[in-house]
Formats: C-alpha cells, sequence, structure tokens
C-alpha cells in the first residue's frame, strides 16, 4: 500500500496536513461558475464535481466507516456514485457516464465535503494508530493526484468549449520555460540502485528497491521544447510512417493527429490552449500534451530514442525536472517483490500493470510536496491530455 516510517510519523502533525491538502482542493474551485462542474466531453476525464466528491467518498469509505464507531454516511448513494474502479467495494456509476450527474448538486457535495471533514478532524484530534496514519497518509496523496487531474481533466473540458473559456485570468503554466536548453549528460555504466529508499511516504509500485545493470548512455539535459517540435512538424513528422510503431501509426491516421494537443494555427501564427485562455505559443517552453506515440516518433527522427525508466531514475539527479511527466521507454510492470495489500487499497495500482507506459518526474500543475524521483506515473501510449513531455537519450 504505501510505506511511511515512524520518524516522518512523529513530525507530521496530521490533522493539519489534512486541513492544508483538503483547503488546497477548495481553493482550486474557487473560479469555477457552476455551470463548470459538470461537463464531461470524454471518457478520460472526470467533472470537477465527481473528483472533489470522489476524494471526500475516499476518506469516508476507506476510514470513517471503519475507525469510527457509529459513523453514519452522508448519503448512502454516493458509494455508487462516487466510487472509482474499486471492485471489492461494489458496484459503481460508469466511468464515461460520470457528467451525467446533474444531481446531487454543488451544493450538495460541499455539504458532503463539510461533513467528512468534521468526522475526519474528530478522528485525528485523538490517539491515531499506526495503521490509521498511514491510511490518511494515503488518501492524502490520493487527493494530490486528483488535484492535478482537476486541472488536467478541466483544461481538456474547457478547450471543447468554442469560446475559449478562461480557468484564472494568465494561468497558463505550460509556458514555464527551463533554466537551460540543449546539451547531454554523459552516465557511466554500472550498477544502480533503482527504487524507493527511505522513511517517508511512497506508492507501492516504488517499493522494490533493486540493483539495475545499465550501459553507458547520454540523456538531454533538457525536455525538448515547442520550437523542437515544430520542426519535426514542418519536416512531415506526421506523414512518414517509418518514424511510428505500428499502433501509433494507425492512431496518426484514425485520429487525424498533426499536432500536439490544444495547439491551433491561427492567421499562419501557432498558439495553444491554456486554462488561461488562448494563447501564443511559446517556442522555448517544453512540448506538452504529446503521446507515448509522438513522443516515441519523434525520438525516432531524431536519430535517438527515449531512455528507459531505470535511465531515468539513475539520471534524474543531473538534470532539472518537474515541468513535465516525461515519456519513457519502459513498460508499466511491477518491480521484483512487488505485492498487492489486502482489501481495497490492493486495487490501487497492482491491476494496471498491463498496456500502460511509464512516465517519470512531475508536471507543473502537480501539488507541492507530491513529487519525488521515484514516482511511477503510468498512461495508456494514446493519451496526451496530461502534461507530458520527452527527453532524448542515446
Amino acid at each position: 500500500m504505501l510505506a511511511i516510517g515512524k520518524s516522518e510519523a512523529a513530525a507530521v502533525d496530521l490533522l493539519q496536513r489534512f486541513r492544508d491538502v483538503r483547503s488546497y482542493t477548495d481553493s482550486l474551485c474557487e473560479p469555477l461558475e457552476i455551470e463548470d462542474y459538470i461537463p464531461q466531453p470524454t471518457i478520460d476525464v472526470s467533472p470537477p464535481k465527481w473528483n472533489i466528491a470522489h476524494t471526500t467518498w475516499f476518506f469516508e469509505e476507506m476510514i470513517l466507516k471503519h475507525y469510527v464507531r457509529g459513523y453514519k454516511v452522508f448519503d448512502e448513494k454516493f458509494g455508487f456514485l462516487f466510487n472509482s474502479y474499486y471492485n471489492s467495494i461494489g458496484e459503481r456509476t460508469s466511468r464515461d457516464h460520470r457528467g451525467d450527474l446533474s444531481r446531487p448538486t454543488v451544493k450538495h457535495v460541499f455539504a458532503y465535503r463539510k461533513h467528512v471533514d468534521e468526522a475526519m478532524a474528530r478522528l485525528l484530534s485523538g490517539d491515531i494508530p499506526d495503521e490509521l496514519r498511514e491510511l490518511v497518509i494515503l488518501g492524502l496523496n490520493h487527493e494530490q493526484q486528483h488535484q492535478e487531474l482537476f486541472l488536467t481533466d478541466l483544461k481538456y473540458t474547457f478547450s471543447t468549449n468554442p469560446l475559449d473559456p478562461v480557468y484564472r485570468e494568465g494561468f497558463a503554466p505550460s509556458e514555464k520555460t527551463e533554466s537551460k536548453i540543449g546539451g547531454f549528460v554523459e552516465i557511466e555504466g554500472g550498477t544502480h540502485e533503482i527504487g524507493y529508499a527511505g522513511d517517508a511516504f511512497c506508492f507501492d509500485n516504488e517499493l522494490g528497491r533493486h540493483t539495475v545493470l545499465l550501459d553507458d548512455f547520454s540523456i538531454g539535459e533538457s525536455l525538448i521544447t515547442n520550437g523542437e517540435f515544430a520542426t519535426f512538424i514542418a519536416d512531415g513528422g506526421y506523414g512518414d510512417f517509418r518514424l511510428w510503431h505500428s499502433d501509433g501509426w494507425d492512431w496518426v491516421r484514425e485520429n487525424r493527429v498533426s499536432s500536439p494537443l490544444y495547439w491551433r494555427e491561427v492567421d499562419g501564427d501557432l498558439f495553444h490552449f491554456t486554462l488561461g485562455g488562448l494563447r501564443r505559443l511559446p517556442l522555448e517552453a517544453p512540448v506538452c500534451h504529446i503521446s507515448y506515440y509522438e513522443a516515441s516518433a519523434f525520438a525516432e527522427w531524431n536519430g535517438m530514442r527515449l531512455p528507459t525508466e531505470f535511465e531515468w531514475e539513475a539520471a534524474s539527479p543531473k538534470f532539472e525536472w518537474g515541468l513535465r511527466w516525461e515519456w519513457t521507454n519502459s513498460a508499466y510492470l511491477p518491480y521484483l517483490g512487488f505485492s498487492k495489500a489486502a482489501g481495497a487499497v490492493g486495487e490501487y495500482n497492482g491491476k494496471f500493470m498491463i498496456n500502460q507506459m511509464v512516465l517519470r518526474g512531475a508536471s507543473v500543475v502537480t501539488p507541492p510536496g507530491h513529487s519525488r524521483n521515484t514516482y511511477r506515473n503510468f498512461f495508456q501510449p494514446n493519451l496526451r491530455w496530461q502534461f507530458t513531455g520527452l527527453r532524448l537519450a542515446k
């Protein structure tokens, strides 16, 4: 499930941390109008209302129902409405129908959050056994994941609106640039330790620290920029089948893909849609919202490749990271010795270890305190609504 050492457990004021994380979610909601909470234009994104209700459901279902004697759930129907993928807990709303829920109202969902927050505050004001502390910290990290999803999902939803709505004026984090562009870092081959080691929190898929043997390799000191990717496009990159995996080439043709998600050409100039509205594309910023297929094709066009997740982790102290989730050339598989926890929390990561690729790093919308170089994110190779980019290796 997770790892948390006694030193961290003693140092953390868990109630204050709970309040801080929950308050950050509330702050993300501040710019929204009621109408913004419901739309779901595609199966891969969830409406804001569902995201904030689901994270609340996690604390009620996983903690309050088991640790508070006589706890009364806020609404018996919410277990069905806001369960995500926990089969061991029961039936749930279909993933592609989350946006159909005009009821419960947004007001009712915030009343739900208040009910659960008050119950959690009472629980965390008393003695906290280690097992409970671990579950709470898992729940907080789960909510931080959904804080990022809140923004990535909302950006996609807003992008389908012909009015190009603004979430926050001037809010365009993908335009942040790196301090250094270009060059490669040389990494000497040999044995490297991979996986989490320490006393703080980590997810179960980071555990099983082990030794890998790597050959000498070079890795980009910086991420590929919009300008570099625009050159790939101008050179016919999306039209050259030789650069693409077979599945990727099928994806390009079937979906008529010709640029990263959110790019638009307006009167001969390149723009991109952001949470601050439609803005001119900054060519010096790292490319964003690309699929694994696009990242791999770009690397092939450059005569290079994507790093493996082990190369990325071994080299990560040598470069800046954190602006993009970076595609690697590694399939999402368990480390040796991985085991799923008993009960519902055992469904958190393990059952997704098939047909997905690993991304490393973090992104500009990852919440503060929710990144480390052993973090293993993962998505199917066609998805690109996350803040994804690439770094080359050779």
